[in-house]
C-alpha cells in the first residue's frame, strides 16, 4: 500500500526541497504527479489558498483545496484552517509571465488519490502514523494522511481515563494510532493498544517505592491515581486531593492476578502552580510506545496471564 503521510511530515525533506527548487524540478514534479508540500502564506477572499515553495509561489483553487469541497461535504473551514501551516499538493500547471512563473496546485487531487488508493483499504489492527489537528471533549481528530482526517474517541486513547483529549495530547503532535474500524471510509481509530499491557506499565511499580503520579477521579472506595498512560492504582482515601492534580504515592502491593495497585499518597499539588517545566516534564513526556515498527496487529490482550479478568481487543473481530 502506498504510503501518504500527514501533512508536515516532508515539508523539510531533501526531496522536497529538490523538487521545489527549480522551474525545471517543478516540471518533472507536475509530469510525474508528485506529492509535494508547502507552507500556506495566506487565503484570498474567494478562499484561494497561496503557498510558498522555496523562491516561488503557488496556488490551490478553492475547488483544488479539498476533496469535497465542491459537494459541500467538506466546510470551507478546513481551507481556511491550513493558512500558516504546511499542505500537501499536486503541481497541476506551470506558466512563464512578465510577473514571474505562476504555479497552480491541486490539494484535492493528493486527499482523492489517498482515498481511492487506500483509505476504503484499510483493515482493522492497521498501525498508521497521524498529526493532532484538533481536540474536542468526545476525542481527538487526527491527520492519517494528505489532510484526510479520522476520530480518535477519547475511551481509545488510553487505558487511564482522562477528562479531555488534552490531558494527554497537544495540537500538532506526532503521535501512531491503530484503526479500530472502517465504516466505507469512515475511520475510527484506537490508541491505547500501542501503550502496553498492565504487565509492562507496572513492571517499574516496585512495593515500598514512592512514584509521581496524577489524580484523575475520586470515588467513595478511593482515589485512582494514574501511574502511566495505560496502569491506574487505587489509592486510600486523603482529604483536600482534587482530579487533575500531582501527587506522590507510596506502593503498597501489586497483585497481577487482580490487575490491582494499592497506593498511598504521600502528597498533592497543583501542576499548574508550579514551572513550566515541570509540566513539560510530566504532562507530556515523549509517548513511549510498546509496538514500534510493526504495520499491523491482530490481538491486544491487555491482562496478564492468569489474571482473574481478561481484557483484550481482537481486531480480526471488528
Amino acid at each position: 500500500m502506498k504510503k501518504y503521510l500527514p501533512e508536515g511530515r516532508q515539508i523539510n525533506s531533501v526531496l522536497n526541497r529538490k523538487l521545489c527548487d527549480s522551474v525545471q524540478s517543478l516540471k518533472k514534479a507536475c509530469e510525474e504527479e508528485i506529492v509535494l508540500e508547502g507552507f500556506c502564506t495566506r487565503c484570498d477572499r474567494d478562499h484561494n489558498l497561496y503557498v510558498k515553495l522555496g523562491e516561488f509561489e503557488g496556488m490551490i483553487p478553492r475547488v483544488e483545496g479539498a476533496y469535497g469541497i465542491d459537494t459541500g461535504v467538506v466546510k470551507d473551514i478546513a481551507i481556511i484552517s491550513r493558512v500558516g501551516k504546511p499542505v500537501c499538493f499536486v503541481v497541476t500547471g506551470i506558466s512563464d509571465s512578465s510577473e514571474g512563473t505562476k504555479l497552480l496546485l491541486s490539494r484535492r487531487r493528493v486527499q482523492e488519490k489517498y482515498i481511492n488508493e487506500c483509505v476504503y483499504d484499510l483493515q482493522p489492527g492497521d498501525i498508521l502514523s497521524a498529526t493532532v489537528t484538533h481536540l474536542e471533549p468526545f476525542g481527538a481528530f487526527v491527520d492519517i494522511g494528505a489532510g484526510i482526517n479520522a476520530l480518535l474517541p477519547v475511551d481509545n486513547i488510553s487505558v487511564s481515563r482522562i477528562p479531555h483529549p488534552s490531558a494527554r495530547f497537544k495540537q500538532g503532535q506526532n503521535i501512531k494510532c491503530i484503526v479500530k474500524s472502517n465504516e466505507d471510509g469512515k475511520i475510527t481509530l484506537t490508541h491505547k493498544e500501542l501503550l502496553g499491557t498492565w504487565e509492562e506499565n507496572a513492571k517499574k511499580i516496585i512495593p515500598g517505592e514512592t512514584v509521581p503520579g496524577i489524580i484523575r477521579s475520586i470515588e467513595d472506595y478511593g482515589i485512582f491515581v494514574e501511574l502511566t498512560p495505560n496502569l491506574s492504582g487505587l489509592a486510600e482515601f486523603t482529604a483536600g486531593v482534587r482530579p487533575g492534580q500531582m501527587a506522590s504515592v507510596y506502593v503498597k502491593s501489586v497483585c497481577p492476578e487482580k490487575m490491582k495497585i494499592k497506593l498511598v499518597i504521600i502528597d498533592s499539588f497543583d501542576m499548574e502552580k508550579d514551572s513550566q517545566t515541570l509540566k513539560r516534564n510530566i504532562s507530556f513526556k515523549p509517548i513511549h510506545y510498546f509496538i514500534e515498527n510493526e504495520e499491523h496487529i491482530s490481538k491486544f490482550t491487555y491482562s496478564p496471564a492468569g489474571s482473574f479478568k481478561l481484557i483484550e481487543t481482537d481486531f480480526s473481530c471488528e
